[in-house]
């Protein structure tokens, strides 16, 4: 897989950019402030229209656009297709002065939802703060799993927005019923299709992070030298009985064991107006020999474990796909030791397409600069 061309127009500092990408490795060397992440940002959101920086989209639509309209054009190469993604921000002021943005996105020229995205468009981007998958909340984590489960597979993100739904309607029914409106009884309904979804988003979940534990553990114990082992653990809020690794966890078994905690749970979802267990309180674990990250780990063994969990997704990827995911670095190499940093570069230069920012050219031994294509950018504006 490989993005060929990219079009942004009024996307974040960007007024307009048109630029072709080549394959391999390419470094995009510039100051603060002048358009690398943004750059980035931009070639991410091509995967699920979902930004990994902004708390609401409309803050990727330049301020000075007029009208206030940002449009991102990308032309994909894939091993048996070429394929043309665009997607439009469109921020509508109205009539009571308040404003409302609508995407648009189109795949091949014809008008799709943001779910539709997934598995058109695959890549993995590394971030400095990736860390705080490890240190931050279960919701930080389960993002990372399910956006990883999407690329590779469009019906599980289908599945996600379904669960989605559901919990909203079981959770508005539940209010109503705290305040003594609605029939008990609706609940079955919603008790049952949650259960049903629930137990899906359970089983993908618990499938994929075990085969990333496959790939993962190799991957951090060459980083450490041997002295650390990785372990990825799957804790759903609802813990079905029998160990997933002994192949006890079956699809019909959790739906009923899902809907039976349901029923157990509901005197107190009652009293309180809302879904206690599912899926939405997930979390996974990572553990260096036993010991839980999160808890226990060193800002170093943090970083070093996230990166072999971010280049197993680019393996796992890769292996359900049967292409290589495009990768993006943003800043990574500044956070990393020389020795973790020269075992990235030589993972980077197998890789069919790969943008790196970088303020510091010096962050790259001269091997990987023999191979890389090599970028300024200055104020929005890219130059060879």
């Amino acid at each position: 897989m490989r993005l060929a061309h990219l079009t942004l127009t009024d996307f974040r500092n960007f007024t307009s950019l048109q630029t072709e990408f080549p394959p391999g490795p390419t470094i995009i060397v510039g100051a603060n402030a002048q358009g690398k992440t943004s750059l980035l940002e931009a070639i991410y959101y091509l995967v699920g229209a979902s930004s990994a920086h902004a708390s609401h989209d409309s803050q990727l639509i330049r301020l000075e656009a007029e009208p206030r309209i940002a449009r991102l054009v990308a032309e994909l190469e894939r091993a048996d297709r070429k394929e043309t993604i665009e997607i439009r921000l469109i921020l509508d002021t109205l009539d009571n002065g308040q404003e409302r943005l609508r995407k648009e996105i189109l795949i091949n020229g014809v008008k799709k939802r943001a779910m539709d995205l997934h598995g058109h468009f695959n890549a993995v981007l590394f971030l400095p703060r990736d860390v705080q998958v490890v240190e931050g909340s279960p919701g930080d984590r389960r993002r990372e799993l399910d956006m990883t489960i999407s690329q590779a597979d469009p019906d599980y993100a289908r599945l996600l927005s379904e669960y989605g739904k559901v919990l909203t309607q079981r959770n508005a029914l539940l209010k109503r019923l705290r305040e003594r409106r609605g029939n008990v009884g609706e609940l079955d309904f919603w008790d049952k299709r949650l259960a049903e979804l629930g137990a899906e988003v359970m089983l993908a979940r618990a499938t994929a992070l075990a085969q990333f534990q496959v790939l993962a553990a190799p991957i951090h114990e060459e980083l450490t030298g041997g002295t650390e082992a990785l372990t990825l653990h799957y804790r759903p809020a609802y813990e079905p009985a029998g160990s997933f690794d002994e192949g006890a966890w079956l699809t019909g078994s959790l739906r009923e064991g899902l809907q039976a905690e349901f029923e157990r749970l509901r005197p107190n979802e009652l009293r309180r107006g809302m879904t206690l267990t599912g899926p939405q309180r997930d979390d996974l674990a990572l553990q260096i020999n036993g010991l839980e990250l999160r808890h226990y780990g060193s800002r170093g063994q943090n970083r070093t474990a996230m990166l072999a969990f971010k280049l197993a997704q680019v393996d796992w990827l890769r292996q359900r796909t049967g292409e290589q995911p495009v990768l993006l670095l943003d800043e990574v190499l500044a956070e990393l030791d020389p020795e973790r940093r020269g075992y990235l570069l030589k993972r980077l230069t197998e890789s069919n397409q790969a943008l790196l920012t970088a303020a510091d050219i010096g962050m790259f031994n001269k091997s990987f600069l023999e191979r890389a294509t090599r970028w300024t950018i200055e104020a929005g504006s890219l130059s060879a």
